[in-house]
């Protein structure tokens, strides 16, 4: 590493099929930095070793699956939408007066909602979430900051969704659980749906669609396939059909702007991107 140069990476298990470097090493190119940008497959557990091992050149970290809720105790501050949702997609590593203060944010919340305006829904009424996971909770509190007070939850399993109805309390959301075979029905319903589950998963759904709102909007938060079988459907009886990569961009572009201080190059990191699914 040359002289000012700064490191920042991706963590998680596993991780070799993540588009983070691509995104971010393509931001630094237009911004002219000589950053490095590098994937680490660090197991539950194993981050806590991993910070500790950081030197004065490291900026900042993204974090996936396992990792976003085991960072919350070992963060020194944990900005508010992090700690609503209870979980950190990115560490910023600062020097304070010589000490290091290692701040969780999240940016998953702000990648969904941006994905959403993008497609030119900025405000929602009713809203349905597939899944019951972390990222089904960033997508709560992204409905709920665009208007939906009492968003439907689909789930397979309501006994595991216990992150997301604590995290419902602390945002003041009503969520109604429904079951997977429930979603052909309420799809006619509802005019925003974010998706957290695999592609396979959603490809069932998919296979269960007749109709859907007219002008609905659907994420899929799966960015592989670029287009899943459900978003196939969906936009096949008339809705919007919004990539899980626009959410990955945005989300990735505000990681960029917290860990460097300049606005994101989106034109830059998307045309990366891009050229990703074009091989």
């Amino acid at each position: 590493m040359s002289a000012g140069s700064r490191r920042a990476g991706v963590l998680g298990h596993p991780i070799g099929h993540s588009l983070s470097p691509v995104l971010h090493r393509a931001a630094y190119r237009e911004l002219g930095l000589d950053w490095e940008y590098d994937a680490f497959d660090v197991p539950e557990g194993g981050l806590a070793g991993f910070l500790d091992g950081l030197d004065d050149a490291w900026a900042g970290l993204s974090l996936t699956m396992p990792l976003k809720v085991e960072a919350l105790p070992l963060m020194d501050f944990v900005e508010s939408m992090a700690k609503l949702v209870g979980a950190i997609n990115t560490v910023l590593i600062q020097d304070l007066g010589g000490v290091r203060q290692l701040t969780g944010a999240n940016t998953d919340v702000w990648g969904i909602q941006a994905a959403f305006r993008e497609a030119g829904v900025a405000r929602a009424s009713s809203g349905l979430i597939i899944g019951g996971g972390a990222t089904a909770t960033s997508a709560m509190a992204a409905l709920g900051g665009m208007g939906v007070e009492a968003p439907l939850v689909a789930v397979r399993n309501r006994g595991r969704a216990g992150g997301l109805l604590r995290a419902a309390t602390k945002m003041g959301v009503r969520p109604r659980f429904i079951g997977l075979d429930e979603v052909s029905a309420i799809a006619r319903d509802v005019d925003t749906v974010v998706s957290t589950v695999p592609a396979a998963a959603g490809a069932e759904l998919g296979g269960t669609l007749t109709s859907v709102r007219a002008g609905s909007a659907l994420l899929d938060a799966v960015y592989d396939p670029p287009v899943t079988p459900l978003g196939a459907a969906w936009a096949a009886l008339g809705g919007t059909r919004i990539g899980g990569e626009r959410m990955l961009l945005h989300q990735a572009g505000e990681q960029v702007r917290l860990m460097t201080g300049r606005p994101a190059p989106l034109d830059a990191m998307g045309a990366a991107l891009s050229s990703v699914w074009n091989r």
